[in-house]
This record gives structure tokens, sequence and C-alpha cells, in this order.
């Protein structure tokens, strides 16, 4: 089997208690057999067409020739560059498993104009772009196409000759696609975006910048037929139990790389559980730590730390790390089976991991910011050069950065989390993912950390359809440059800002404390931010 793992503590207790419930209710066959009513009445008409996932490897085994074919004929004509443009499950898969097989690939998943700018300079004239998008509605993924179609034929390459489409059968984009003359791969309209590693939208751009997809297949088949067993050794069937079944429900997941292989596997799994479990006020709240601090969890009770390790079987490995959930596989296995395990968590839950209702509303406030364009609130006060907003129950009677975040912090229950939500350029500006251990460390609650816009299609929907006890620090900045965006009436300086903004106003709608630094001088204001709270 492709995939061990490893399970002590309240994690073995929820295992011992739910799994023969699961084995005898045929679960596991039922999931692979689209069932749509596992998941209770109100969630059937989703599960019926968002099942397709547990037959991807069959469905995309045809792909892997057509591929590799582009693959070849794109070399031949000298092009030595893959960029993705998509967000979500259509950039998160990519990232993960080229970074796991040491292939290069340039993941644009943002709107900031530094980035975008730093994209379209490199190697503009070896370079084809992938854009995924299942409707092609999407605005960032929108926005990134008509910028390089643009920069393509500015230095005279034809567009057509080197932007490739992947998007659903019938979407809208499909058609423009077809209008404009793009190559297209149809991905499984059946497959939701968070589910679709090992459909078109994570094989494509993988396989275009090198990745032998066909072992990636391999690996997921190697343990497809055991996730799809009634069996109390189902790999999926334990780890569901695990993440969802303890009680009292450890509803916060640390997830820990601890000597796997596997490349940022935290980030994409990070979309794939928020997204499915996070609503109706109920979720599993992932917290990727990679290898920063995982013991400034291990004493929170509401905490479940996932190591994600070499060997779960490595006898060394159970005493030290007890309590824990230890696993261990290869890529396409661990994809496979987190894909059943966070289905099961839904059973478990009572809720529809298929959907994702609250997603919508901070792109409509998006659009609306855009469409109005209103003059941008002015800011509470003025700390050092960085603009401060927020929330009044968090701005009321402080005025500097420090106690601001300090009143942050101190609307936190007991079960609550901190969410720090980047929309800067993480090139320039890596040093804020500290914020994590440092928060941690101050409030002694879990952190979460997401670069905007892209947590949007990840984190976004549990932040507001989750448990409503997270508390947000939100970061902007003036950018030093900005970048028009061909044949639509705002650039992506103007797109970022808007969509830190809607979200920020939804969040605080739906009653959660917001934070808002603007960094006006992003490299001198991001490191005073973690000299004075360190």
């Amino acid at each position: 089997m492709s995939v061990e793992i490893h399970v002590s503590g309240a994690a073995k207790a929820a295992v011992d208690a739910h799994v023969p419930v699961l084995v005898e209710g045929l679960i596991a066959s039922s999931i692979t057999g689209l069932d749509p009513a596992l998941w209770g009445p109100e969630a059937e008409e989703d599960a019926a067409k968002r099942l397709g996932w547990t037959q991807s490897i069959s469905v995309s085994r045809p792909l892997v020739a057509e591929i590799i074919a582009l693959r070849d004929e794109l070399r031949a004509a000298g092009v030595n560059h893959i960029v993705l443009g998509g967000m979500g499950g259509s950039s998160l898969a990519p990232e993960v498993i080229t970074r796991t097989m040491g292939v290069e690939l340039t993941v644009l998943d943002s709107t900031e104009p530094g980035q975008v700018g730093a994209a379209l300079a490199d190697r503009l004239a070896t370079t084809a772009l992938v854009v995924s998008s299942k409707s092609g509605g999407t605005v960032e993924t929108d926005s990134q196409r008509r910028v390089y179609e643009k920069a393509f034929r500015d230095i005279g390459i034809d567009p057509k000759d080197r932007i490739i489409v992947v998007t659903d059968p019938g979407s809208p984009f499909e058609k423009l696609a077809h209008e404009l003359g793009y190559r297209v791969f149809l991905a499984d309209p059946t497959v939701g975006g968070r589910y679709s590693a090992l459909t078109a939208f994570g094989l494509v751009p993988s396989g275009l910048a090198g990745v032998d997809i066909g072992e990636l297949l391999d690996e997921a088949e190697a343990i497809a037929l055991y996730l799809a067993t009634d069996d109390a050794d189902n790999p999926g069937l334990i780890l569901g139990a695990a993440i969802a079944g303890t009680s009292p429900l450890k509803d916060k997941l640390a997830i820990v790389a601890d000597g796997t292989h596997i490349v940022g596997f935290a980030d994409w799994a990070e979309q794939l559980i928020a997204e499915s479990t996070g609503k109706d006020g109920k979720g599993l709240l992932p917290v990727v730590l990679d290898t920063h601090s995982p013991e400034l969890y291990a004493e929170l009770a509401d905490v479940q730390v996932v190591r994600l390790v070499k060997d779960a079987g490595g006898l060394h490995l159970f005493d030290a790390h007890h309590g824990e959930i230890l696993i261990s596989g290869s890529l396409g296995g661990m994809i496979l089976a987190w894909e059943y395990a966070v289905v099961v968590a839904g059973i478990l839950l009572g809720i529809n991991p298929f959907d994702q209702p609250d997603v919508e509303s901070a792109k409509i406030a998006t659009r609306g910011l855009l469409d109005s364009r209103p003059e941008p609130v002015t800011p509470v006060f003025v700390d050092g050069g960085i603009e401060v907003r927020g929330t009044a129950s968090v701005l009321s009677g402080v005025d500097s950065v420090v106690t601001a975040i300090d009143s942050l912090l101190a609307q936190l229950g007991e079960d609550g989390y901190v969410s720090v939500q980047a929309y800067v350029n993480r090139l320039e500006l890596p040093e804020l993912a500290e914020l994590r251990d440092v928060l941690a460390a101050r409030s002694g609650r879990p952190v979460t950390f997401g670069w905007g816009p892209r947590f949007l299609h990840s984190t976004g929907q549990y932040h507001k359809g989750g448990p409503a006890n997270g508390v947000f620090l939100q970061l902007t900045e003036t950018a030093a440059v900005d970048i028009e965006i061909p044949g639509i009436p705002f650039t992506f300086g103007q797109l970022i800002q808007a969509q830190a903004t809607g979200d920020a106003s939804v969040l605080a709608e739906h009653g959660r404390p917001v934070l808002r630094l603007n960094l006006t001088d992003p490299s001198t204001n991001a490191s005073a931010i973690i000299s004075a709270l360190s």
C-alpha cells in the first residue's frame, strides 16, 4: 500500500469508534460507487455531480500521451518555461506536484502587480502560459490571460502558439478559447476544483513542465483499490475518522512536514480541508506549519497534530509523537487518500463537502468596489508609515500598530484562531510568514497564514462559513508599480486592493474582528512589525 498511517491518543480512539461503523455502512464502496445520498438529502444534488474524482485515474490516462506530445512540440519550438495562471485547486495541485518532482513551474496565483511583472519579465520569449479555470470567469485568471496576450503580441509572438487553456466542457471559457484559437484541454466536469489534482487541471501544467504524470497516476492507482474497499485497514476511513471523529472534536489540524519527500503538500491539503468542511458553523481548520514550530500547538486541547513523515511505520516515531497522526506515502497515493478522508470527514461532521456557499460573497464585494470605485477609507491613524484601519471593536482606544494587534488578539476566545492575510508581493516580503510563529507565541492560539488573493480560493470559505471564532489581520501594501489589464477598466493594483477591501467587508458583516495594516513602505514596515511583536 502506498500510504501508511499511525494513530495514537484521541485520534486512535476516534478510529476505534468510527471505522467499524463506516465499514459496516459500506461507506468506502459507496463513495466509489458514486452514491450521492451519503451526505444527506441537502447535499445530494451537489454530490450527484461532484464524485468524478474517484474515477480520475482511468479518465485521465488518455490525456497523458496528448500532454507529452504537446510538451515535445513546445520544446521543439524553443519553449522551455511554463507559467500557470490559476487559482485554488487549479494552482495548488500543480505546485505541489512540480515542487515534489523537482520540476520548474512558475505559478502565477496572484494579482499583485509586482508579482505579475516579475512573471512577465522572466523568459517571455521562451514561455508558454497555461490558463486553468473551470468557467473562465475567475477575475484573476482572466486578467492574467489578458496581460500575457498583450505581452506576447508586443514581442511579435502569436498568443495562439503560446497559450494553452484547461477548462470544463461547455464552459464560456471553452467557447472563448476556441474563438481565440488556443489549444484546449477539457477536464472532467463532475470534479470540483479542490478535488481536481489528478485531472487535467493538475496534469496539464505539471506534464508540460516536465513531470512524469504517468508515474503520478500509477502512484494513485496503487492505493485506489484499498480506498474503495470496506475494510478496517482502509487509509481513507482511518484518516477521515482520525481528523473528524475525536471527542470532543479537535477541530484545528496542525499539519507539519517532517522528513517527507513531498514538498508543499500542506498548502494543497489546506484548501481541500478548509473549503470542504468549513460551513454551517462547523469545520476543520488546517494550520499549515511545514517546518515552523509545532511545539507551540502541542498542548492545545482543540489541536490535532498531523505529521507528514518519511515512514509512518517507523517505531522510533511513536513514543516521540504520541497523540499525533503520522502519515507517509507517495504523492499520488497521498492525494487520493486525503480526498477520500475529507469526504468521510464530511459524513462524520454532517456537512456537504462539495459546495462552497461563502466563497462567492467576497467576489461579489470585490466586483462592487471595482464598479463603483469609492474613495479609500481614511485610516483611523498612521503609525510609522503604516496606515491602520479595521472594525471598531478592534481600534477603539488604540493608537499604535502593536496595541492594535494586541487589541485584535484580545478578542480571541479559548477556541479561537488568528488568520494573517497578506495581500502583498510575496517574492519581496517572504519574511511576513514569520508572523505565524510570532503571533502564535504572543496569543497562545493557532495562527494561519495566507498570501492574498490565493487564500480566498482556499481558506476563504472556512473564514466565513466555519465556526465564528477567528480574528483577522490583513496586510496590504502601497505598490511601487502598477500594471494595466488590457480591455478592463482597472489595474492589477486596483484589483488586489479591491479584493482585500471586499473580503474585509464581508468578514466584518459576518461579525469577525478585522485589523487592516497598509504598508506604505513595504520592506521597512514589514520588518518593523515583526521586530516590534517579537
